[in-house]
């Protein structure tokens, strides 16, 4: 099935909005028609494919050609960032020594419209004589490369959303949310979780919100404010001050803490006429203060601070003696947001 290529006008293409617009929202139906066509594929050969990969010893060796060879280089790549190592090999490249990465422990996964892309094609017989187990995605069943595969992924599509059906467009995107499907499906069997996948992005912010605890960014041994109960209003600002966190743990003769001091409540011990120059610290304080552990996630910290409306948080240990203050300011420096 093909499509009429946009009409001429003068000689060039028509340029009008509503052609864009048109042919924009039909390559779009094209293409969620083939991602669709998909789901009755998901059947027994995907659940092999799946059983080959996860029970493979070494990587998953992804190859293909062209347009192919790009979808396979995301399909590596999403495989080996949700547990599944995993790599791409040009087939072009493999037949002047790269076949050397491959190992008689892996499983490959080939790549082909149709089934016949001749650098794949022709490294069939090495595969074979490796032993290796061969996945083949095609858009040909009875292809040469389907046939020689242990199992077929089925990626045919009606047709191409480009209007002469010669450019890779549904194609490509079919193969590309199988490779997805394929990805995912072992990512649950494994077990992954999302501590597994910030240790694969450690550089990311995703890594970041997963990997980075409070205890690494928060401000603690003389950098935490902190006075005892019986200390006087004005010497507690000098403290808070010093220290410049906005904020103060309020502690008794045991480290214990027992309250916090912040900008607020001065504003409020004014507001109640309270004798600032003469009051003591735990008369004006806010007692039971929000804490969080060390060892928690510095996006718990956030989501925490966000919930109660607040921008510092007290880190107590289990013994709730005081540690640490985190500051918002402090996450939004960590690039955790």
């Amino acid at each position: 099935m093909t499509h009429a290529p946009p009409s001429k006008q003068n000689g060039s293409i028509s340029n009008k909005d509503d052609t864009f617009i048109e042919v924009g929202r039909r390559t779009i139906a094209l293409e969620v028609a083939a991602v669709n066509a998909l789901t009755d594929r998901i059947n027994q050969d995907f659940v092999k494919a799946c059983r080959l990969i996860l029970e493979c010893s070494g990587r998953t060796i992804v190859t293909g050609m062209g347009k192919s060879g790009h979808i396979g280089k995301k399909i590596a790549a999403t495989l080996a960032s949700t547990g599944s190592p995993s790599f791409f090999v040009h087939p072009g490249e493999a037949s002047h020594g790269d076949l050397g990465m491959i190992t008689a422990n892996d499983v490959v996964i080939a790549i082909s419209n149709s089934g016949s892309s001749a650098e794949v094609v022709t490294l069939l017989p090495t595969i074979k004589r490796l032993n290796i187990p061969l996945i083949s995605m095609t858009g040909q069943n009875d292809s040469p490369l389907a046939q020689q595969a242990d199992v077929n992924l089925d990626v045919s599509v009606e047709s191409e959303a480009c209007p002469l059906d010669l450019t890779p467009t549904s194609s490509t995107t079919a193969t590309l949310v199988m490779g997805d499907a394929l990805a995912v499906a072992l990512l649950e069997a494994r077990g992954f979780t999302p501590e597994d996948f910030a240790f694969s992005h450690p550089g990311g912010a995703l890594g970041r919100r997963l990997l980075l605890k409070v205890g690494d960014i928060m401000h603690g041994n003389e950098d935490l404010p902190s006075v005892l109960e019986d200390t006087l209003l004005p010497q507690t600002l000098i403290e808070m001050t010093q220290k410049g966190l906005g904020i103060t743990t309020v502690i008794n003769t045991k480290n214990k803490l027992t309250g916090v001091f912040t900008d607020g409540d001065l504003r409020r011990a004014i507001d109640n006429n309270i004798d600032i120059n003469h009051a003591l610290i735990k008369d004006v304080m806010s007692p039971n203060p929000a804490t969080i552990n060390p060892n928690m996630l510095a996006a718990e910290a956030l989501g925490l601070m966000e919930r109660q409306s607040i921008t510092a948080l007290i880190v107590a240990n289990e013994k709730q003696q005081p540690v640490g203050v985190i500051h918002m300011h402090d996450i939004l420096r960590a690039g955790i947001l």
